[in-house]
This record gives structure tokens, C-alpha cells and sequence, in this order.
């Protein structure tokens, strides 16, 4: 492959798709979805829908989706499909709950992402050194991870009971958590009456600052502004720039003299340390301390916010928060899980005419009906079985990929196996 070809090659496909209002969308889809859920709560009453407290647990359910998102993220746009998320969450569980019950949660955490940064590299190994099938590699590193933290938990768990935690054959609790952000003087408590005033948008908008700033992990804080690190990496630096190449055409990028192995190397340690810091959290912040297979399908759940969002940190931020949302959704109510039908039935109509007026036909049609059956569920009901309310995660993940997927652009090189030397 010539010089100018390869040149060519690599600045077609790294820019494709780059909008330049990109920031712009998602405001403006953040505005819009912010006056349509504060008109459902008040047309429907259901003042939990946005509460502080209801906010406060998605964000904390969001932030372990988030983190294998940005994950995958890493990964994907080198070219390396890593499935194995799970597997380097479960490993991101037990390294920070080991680490911080003897070394305190500093360390603990620079363990969940070390154990993290380890599963990332028995990946790279394989697929990227040995170009074993990348989904294989990442169900094999599932299956391991999993039997593996097992029997760590029951090897050096079983006989702790001490003043840093307690533990068992499967679990480790009471573990020192990471620092917390109690309030914000004069704003949190300010937000909260202001919120408490159910006024329309503005008591939404009181909501999302009092849950923001009130006993906040600033491991959370770590979690939201790694999107922001991550999109400058990758779309700001040269770094950036030839490690995505890599997953867009890998054999011009070797012509141009990129080193395609170093930067997926890079790029899938990377991604297995934001899924063990993903882990990490799950055992040091949203729950009491460590158990085996804590992260329950979280990995995936990440997998598919980061699809949903068009494999950029944005969109995967829309996508975490959405899932988060709904894994949140047990902790509620049914009267304001009842009205997030309404919510979401309205939402897809709305879509459903936004991809309408962009002659998208088929896809308005899918999501049109969709949406019809979400508000006719809502008007034969007047609550929403307990048991369908710890699937919801799942359902919004399988609905979610299965709408958005025509509008989907991912790596060209994504998954596929690359040899040194095979740009000729």
C-alpha cells in the first residue's frame, strides 16, 4: 500500500462520522428529556421519578456501567472486541476489596484497577499476540474470572474478623470506603428545599444538584470525568489519533509506521483497568463490601451502553446513565415505576417521529409500536409487577440495542484478527 493511499485510508475512516455539533446534540437531548420527565411527574404525581434520593441511586448504579463502557470504548477502537468485561469487573471486585482491607482504600483501588489491568492483559495476549477469536478469549476470561475470585474469596476470606472487615467463604464486608463529599455548603441544602417544591423543571433541575453534591464518593467524581479523559485521548492527542486508526484500517496504519501491536496492547490495559476501577466500585462504594459474582451481568450491561452510544464516550455516557436508571428502578416505589411507563412510551413516539421526519421508515414504524405498548400498558394498569422491575435493566439493554442498531457505526476493523507485517 502506497504512501498517499494509506494517508488517505486512515484519515477517511478515523473522521467518518465525526460530527462537529456532536456536544450541542446531546445538550439539547439532555434539555428535552428533562422538561418531558418533569411533565410526567407532575401530570402523574410521581414525585420519586426524579427525587434527590432517586437520582442519587442511579448515579451510583450508573458509575460500574460506566466504567466498562469506557472500557470497551478503549478496547473496541483499537480493534480488540473485549467481552471479557465481566470477567475483569469480577476481578476488579476481589483485588480492591483484598487491597483495601489491607492496605486501606487508596490502595484498594489501584488494586481493583491492577486486577483489572491484569485480566486486560491475559486478553491482549490472546487475541492481540496469539490472534485467538476475540469473543472467545473474552467468554474464556469470564468463565476463569469467575471461578477464579471464588476461590481467592474462599482462600483469604474465610477466616478474616477484624476492625477493617468481616469475612466469609463468599464475602468480605465492612471494608474502609473512599473518601465521600458530604455537601457543598449553602448548595446542597438550598437544592433540596428547592427541590422539595416539586416546581416544574426547576425542582427537576434543584434535584440533579442535590443528588450531585450530598454524600457523593469521589470515586464517582473519578468515574464521570473519565469520559471526559477519554474523549480528549482519543479525539485530541496523536495518541489518540493512530490508536483508532489501528481499529479503523490497521494494515494503513502500519504503513504509515504506527506500531499496531503497542497501541492495542495500550489500548486493551487501558480498558481492563476502567472495568476493574468499575469493579472496585461495586465493592468499595454502591454496596457493602465484596461477594462472588457481584457484578451480575454489569460488564455486559456496559458492553451495551457503549454500542447504544455509537462507540464514543458521550453516547456511552447517555447509555450508562439510561441503564443505571433503570438498575436503580428496584429501589422504587411502584406508583413511580408505573408512571416511567408513560415516560417511556411518550419518549418513543417522539422518537418515532424524529426518525419520521428523517425518512427512516422501518425503524419509526419498530419504535412507533413500541412506544404504543408501553402507553397501553400504562392504561390497563395501575402498577407494575415487582418481579418485572429487577429485569428492567436487562429488558432496556435487549430494546435499546435492538432500536438504535440501524443507526450503529462501528470500528471497520473491530474484532478482526491483524498480523504484523500484513500491510505488504
Amino acid at each position: 500500500m502506497s504512501t498517499p493511499t494509506a494517508v488517505k485510508a486512515v484519515g477517511n475512516a478515523v473522521r467518518a462520522g465525526a460530527g462537529i455539533s456532536r456536544w450541542k446534540l446531546y445538550l439539547v437531548m439532555g434539555l428535552f428529556t428533562l422538561a418531558l420527565v418533569a411533565a410526567v411527574r407532575v401530570t402523574t404525581g410521581a414525585n420519586e421519578l426524579d427525587s434527590p434520593g432517586s437520582l442519587a441511586a442511579a448515579i451510583t448504579a450508573t458509575c460500574p456501567i460506566l466504567l466498562a463502557a469506557l472500557g470497551g470504548l478503549w478496547s473496541e477502537r483499537a480493534g480488540v472486541v473485549n467481552i471479557g468485561l465481566e470477567g475483569q469487573m469480577l476481578l476488579g471486585t476481589w483485588g480492591g476489596a483484598y487491597c483495601t482491607y489491607w492496605y486501606g482504600p487508596t490502595i484498594g483501588l489501584l488494586g481493583a484497577i491492577g486486577f483489572g489491568v491484569l485480566g486486560g492483559l491475559i486478553h491482549a495476549i490472546a487475541t492481540v499476540t496469539f490472534g485467538v477469536d476475540h469473543i472467545v478469549s473474552g467468554v474464556a476470561l469470564n468463565t476463569i474470572a469467575l471461578g477464579l475470585t471464588t476461590f481467592l474469596a474462599e482462600a483469604f476470606f474465610s477466616d478474616l474478623n477484624s476492625e477493617y472487615g468481616h469475612g466469609g467463604a463468599q464475602q468480605l464486608t465492612g471494608i474502609q470506603k473512599p473518601p465521600v463529599l458530604d455537601h457543598i455548603p449553602w448548595l446542597s441544602n438550598a437544592a433540596s428545599d428547592l427541590a422539595d417544591k416539586h416546581w416544574f423543571v426547576v425542582s427537576d433541575v434543584a434535584a440533579f444538584v442535590a443528588a450531585a453534591t450530598t454524600q457523593v464518593s469521589i470515586v464517582t467524581y473519578l468515574a464521570f470525568a473519565l469520559v471526559a479523559v477519554t474523549g480528549i485521548v482519543l479525539w485530541r492527542t496523536t495518541f489518540g489519533l493512530r490508536l483508532r486508526s489501528c481499529g479503523e484500517n490497521p494494515q494503513a496504519a502500519e504503513s504509515l509506521g504506527v506500531n499496531v501491536i503497542l497501541h492495542k496492547y495500550a489500548a486493551v490495559l487501558v480498558s481492563g483497568g476502567l472495568a476493574g476501577l468499575g469493579g472496585g466500585y461495586l465493592a468499595m462504594v454502591s454496596s457493602p463490601g465484596f461477594h462472588t459474582n457481584q457484578t451480575n451481568g454489569r460488564g455486559f450491561i456496559g458492553l451495551a451502553a457503549m454500542i447504544v452510544g455509537n462507540w464514543r464516550p458521550g453516547g456511552g455516557l447517555i447509555g450508562s446513565l439510561m441503564f443505571g436508571y433503570t438498575d436503580s428502578l428496584r429501589l422504587r416505589d411502584p406508583s413511580t415505576i408505573h408512571a416511567l411507563l408513560l415516560l417511556i412510551g411518550i419518549g418513543l413516539l417522539l422518537f418515532a417521529l424524529w426518525r419520521l421526519y428523517q425518512r427512516k421508515y422501518v425503524g419509526a414504524v419498530m419504535i412507533a409500536v413500541f412506544g404504543a405498548l408501553f402507553l397501553v400498558w400504562y392504561a390497563v394498569t395501575d402498577t407494575v409487577p415487582r418481579d418485572f422491575t429487577s429485569m428492567t435493566p436487562y429488558v432496556a439493554t435487549l430494546l435499546a440495542v435492538s432500536l438504535f442498531a440501524q443507526r450503529l457505526r462501528m470500528p471497520k476493523a473491530d474484532g478482526q484478527i491483524y498480523r504484523k507485517g500484513s500491510a505488504g
